[in-house]
């Protein structure tokens, strides 16, 4: 889900993304349960529930997490070493810099930490990864 590439990056916006990402943490809370998926995961019931409000401040861990409740996906923390090697090898094929990466997201953050956030040092939200991952598959067109 993390990882799939995307379509037709140059008609996918950055929100569609993100749409998608929490429509699938969704699916497994409502196929697993809230108290299920609390209890599988370092979330608490009241997290879990707020997530199903697709707020903006869902990190990659809390998805990797929510995720890893179904037997479709990785443990969590091997799923976010999945997406942490995804991001580092897209950033490498397009040869993107974080300098211009920061650019090219329009984001606020200083670049040191968009660099820590894509290693994995600070917590990325899923509205960040959408916007840099799909930066990088629209300078990826394979």
């Amino acid at each position: 889900m993390l990882t799939e590439e995307i379509a037709d990056p140059a008609a996918t916006a950055p929100e569609a993304l993100r749409t998608q990402y929490l429509a699938a943490l969704t699916a497994v809370i409502e196929e697993r349960g809230i108290e299920p998926v609390a209890a599988e995961t370092d979330l608490s019931t009241e997290r879990v529930e707020v997530i199903l409000d697709n707020p903006d401040d869902v990190t990659l861990a809390e998805a990797a997490a929510v995720l890893s409740c179904s037997p479709d996906y990785p443990a969590a923390d091997d799923y976010l070493l999945e997406v942490r090697d995804h991001l580092m090898l897209q950033m490498s094929s397009a040869v993107v810099d974080i300098g211009a990466l920061q650019r090219a997201i329009d984001t606020d953050l200083d670049p040191k930490v968009l660099q820590q956030k894509v290693e994995g040092r600070r917590e990325m939200t899923l509205a960040e990864y959408a916007r840099v991952v799909h930066h990088l598959a629209v300078e990826n067109p394979w």
